[in-house]
């Protein structure tokens, strides 16, 4: 039988491989990574928002080929129905998939202008309006979703939701984003959880470095 691989692209810039890789963890299938060049082109396309068809990070498992993140998630539910990526509850579960979906197809202006950069530390960053339409925006999803749970993740245990903000919570971290205390202490759970923190290690030891995404302000 064919070996499980998840491909992505840098640990450093690439939120889409984020959210991937945690998928997969969160899900424990076994899996090997193969990680493209940071100069392959398709790569630099996804990370730099310049790909209208991300094809990174992609999954193969058992004779499937899976390159969308939300499809991802969907067939690890499927494959691994113990795993918890989607709440028990019916009415969660939507919940859950419609606030993964909205991360998945929208927050255009966050992802350019708060570009993933692991490395990079910017206190006082200054945030455009339009930006600040979309960080309001996911704070009021994690608001209701917190409220409704408990805490401390997003449906109470942890799901495929929290997987997919898990970049966002890392552009707040980046840019000293500030949080309401609720907030800020969902977004240290984040942070805090083992699988982050073995992504965060491996990106800060990423040699090659993107030049369009170093921010300086």
């Amino acid at each position: 039988m064919a070996k499980t691989t998840l491909t992505i692209s840098s640990k450093n810039y690439s939120s889409w491989s984020l959210r991937g890789w945690l998928l997969a963890k969160f899900s424990g299938l076994e899996f090997e990574e193969v990680v493209t060049a940071p100069d392959d082109a398709s790569a630099r396309a996804e990370i730099l928002l310049l790909s209208s068809s991300i094809l990174v990070p992609c999954l193969r498992h058992e004779g499937a080929t899976i390159w969308d993140t939300l499809a991802i998630a969907e067939y690890l539910n499927e494959v691994m129905p113990d795993a918890g990526l989607l709440p028990a509850d019916r009415i969660q579960r939507a919940h859950c998939r419609s606030i993964c979906g909205e991360i998945h197809s929208g927050f255009t202006t966050l992802r350019a202008s708060l570009p993933v950069n692991l490395k990079g530390h910017f206190p006082g960053f200054k945030i455009w309006s339009r930006a600040q339409a979309d960080i309001d925006r996911v704070s009021t999803i994690w608001r209701e979703c917190l409220a409704e749970s408990g805490g401390p993740f997003l449906f109470g245990e942890r799901t495929m939701a929290d997987a997919m903000y898990a970049p966002v919570v890392t552009r707040f971290m980046t840019y000293d984003v500030k949080l309401e205390p609720r907030l800020a202490a969902y977004a240290s759970t984040i942070m805090a959880m083992p699988e982050m923190q073995q992504w965060i290690e491996a990106a800060k030891a990423e040699p090659a470095d993107i030049e369009e995404l170093e921010v300086e302000y």
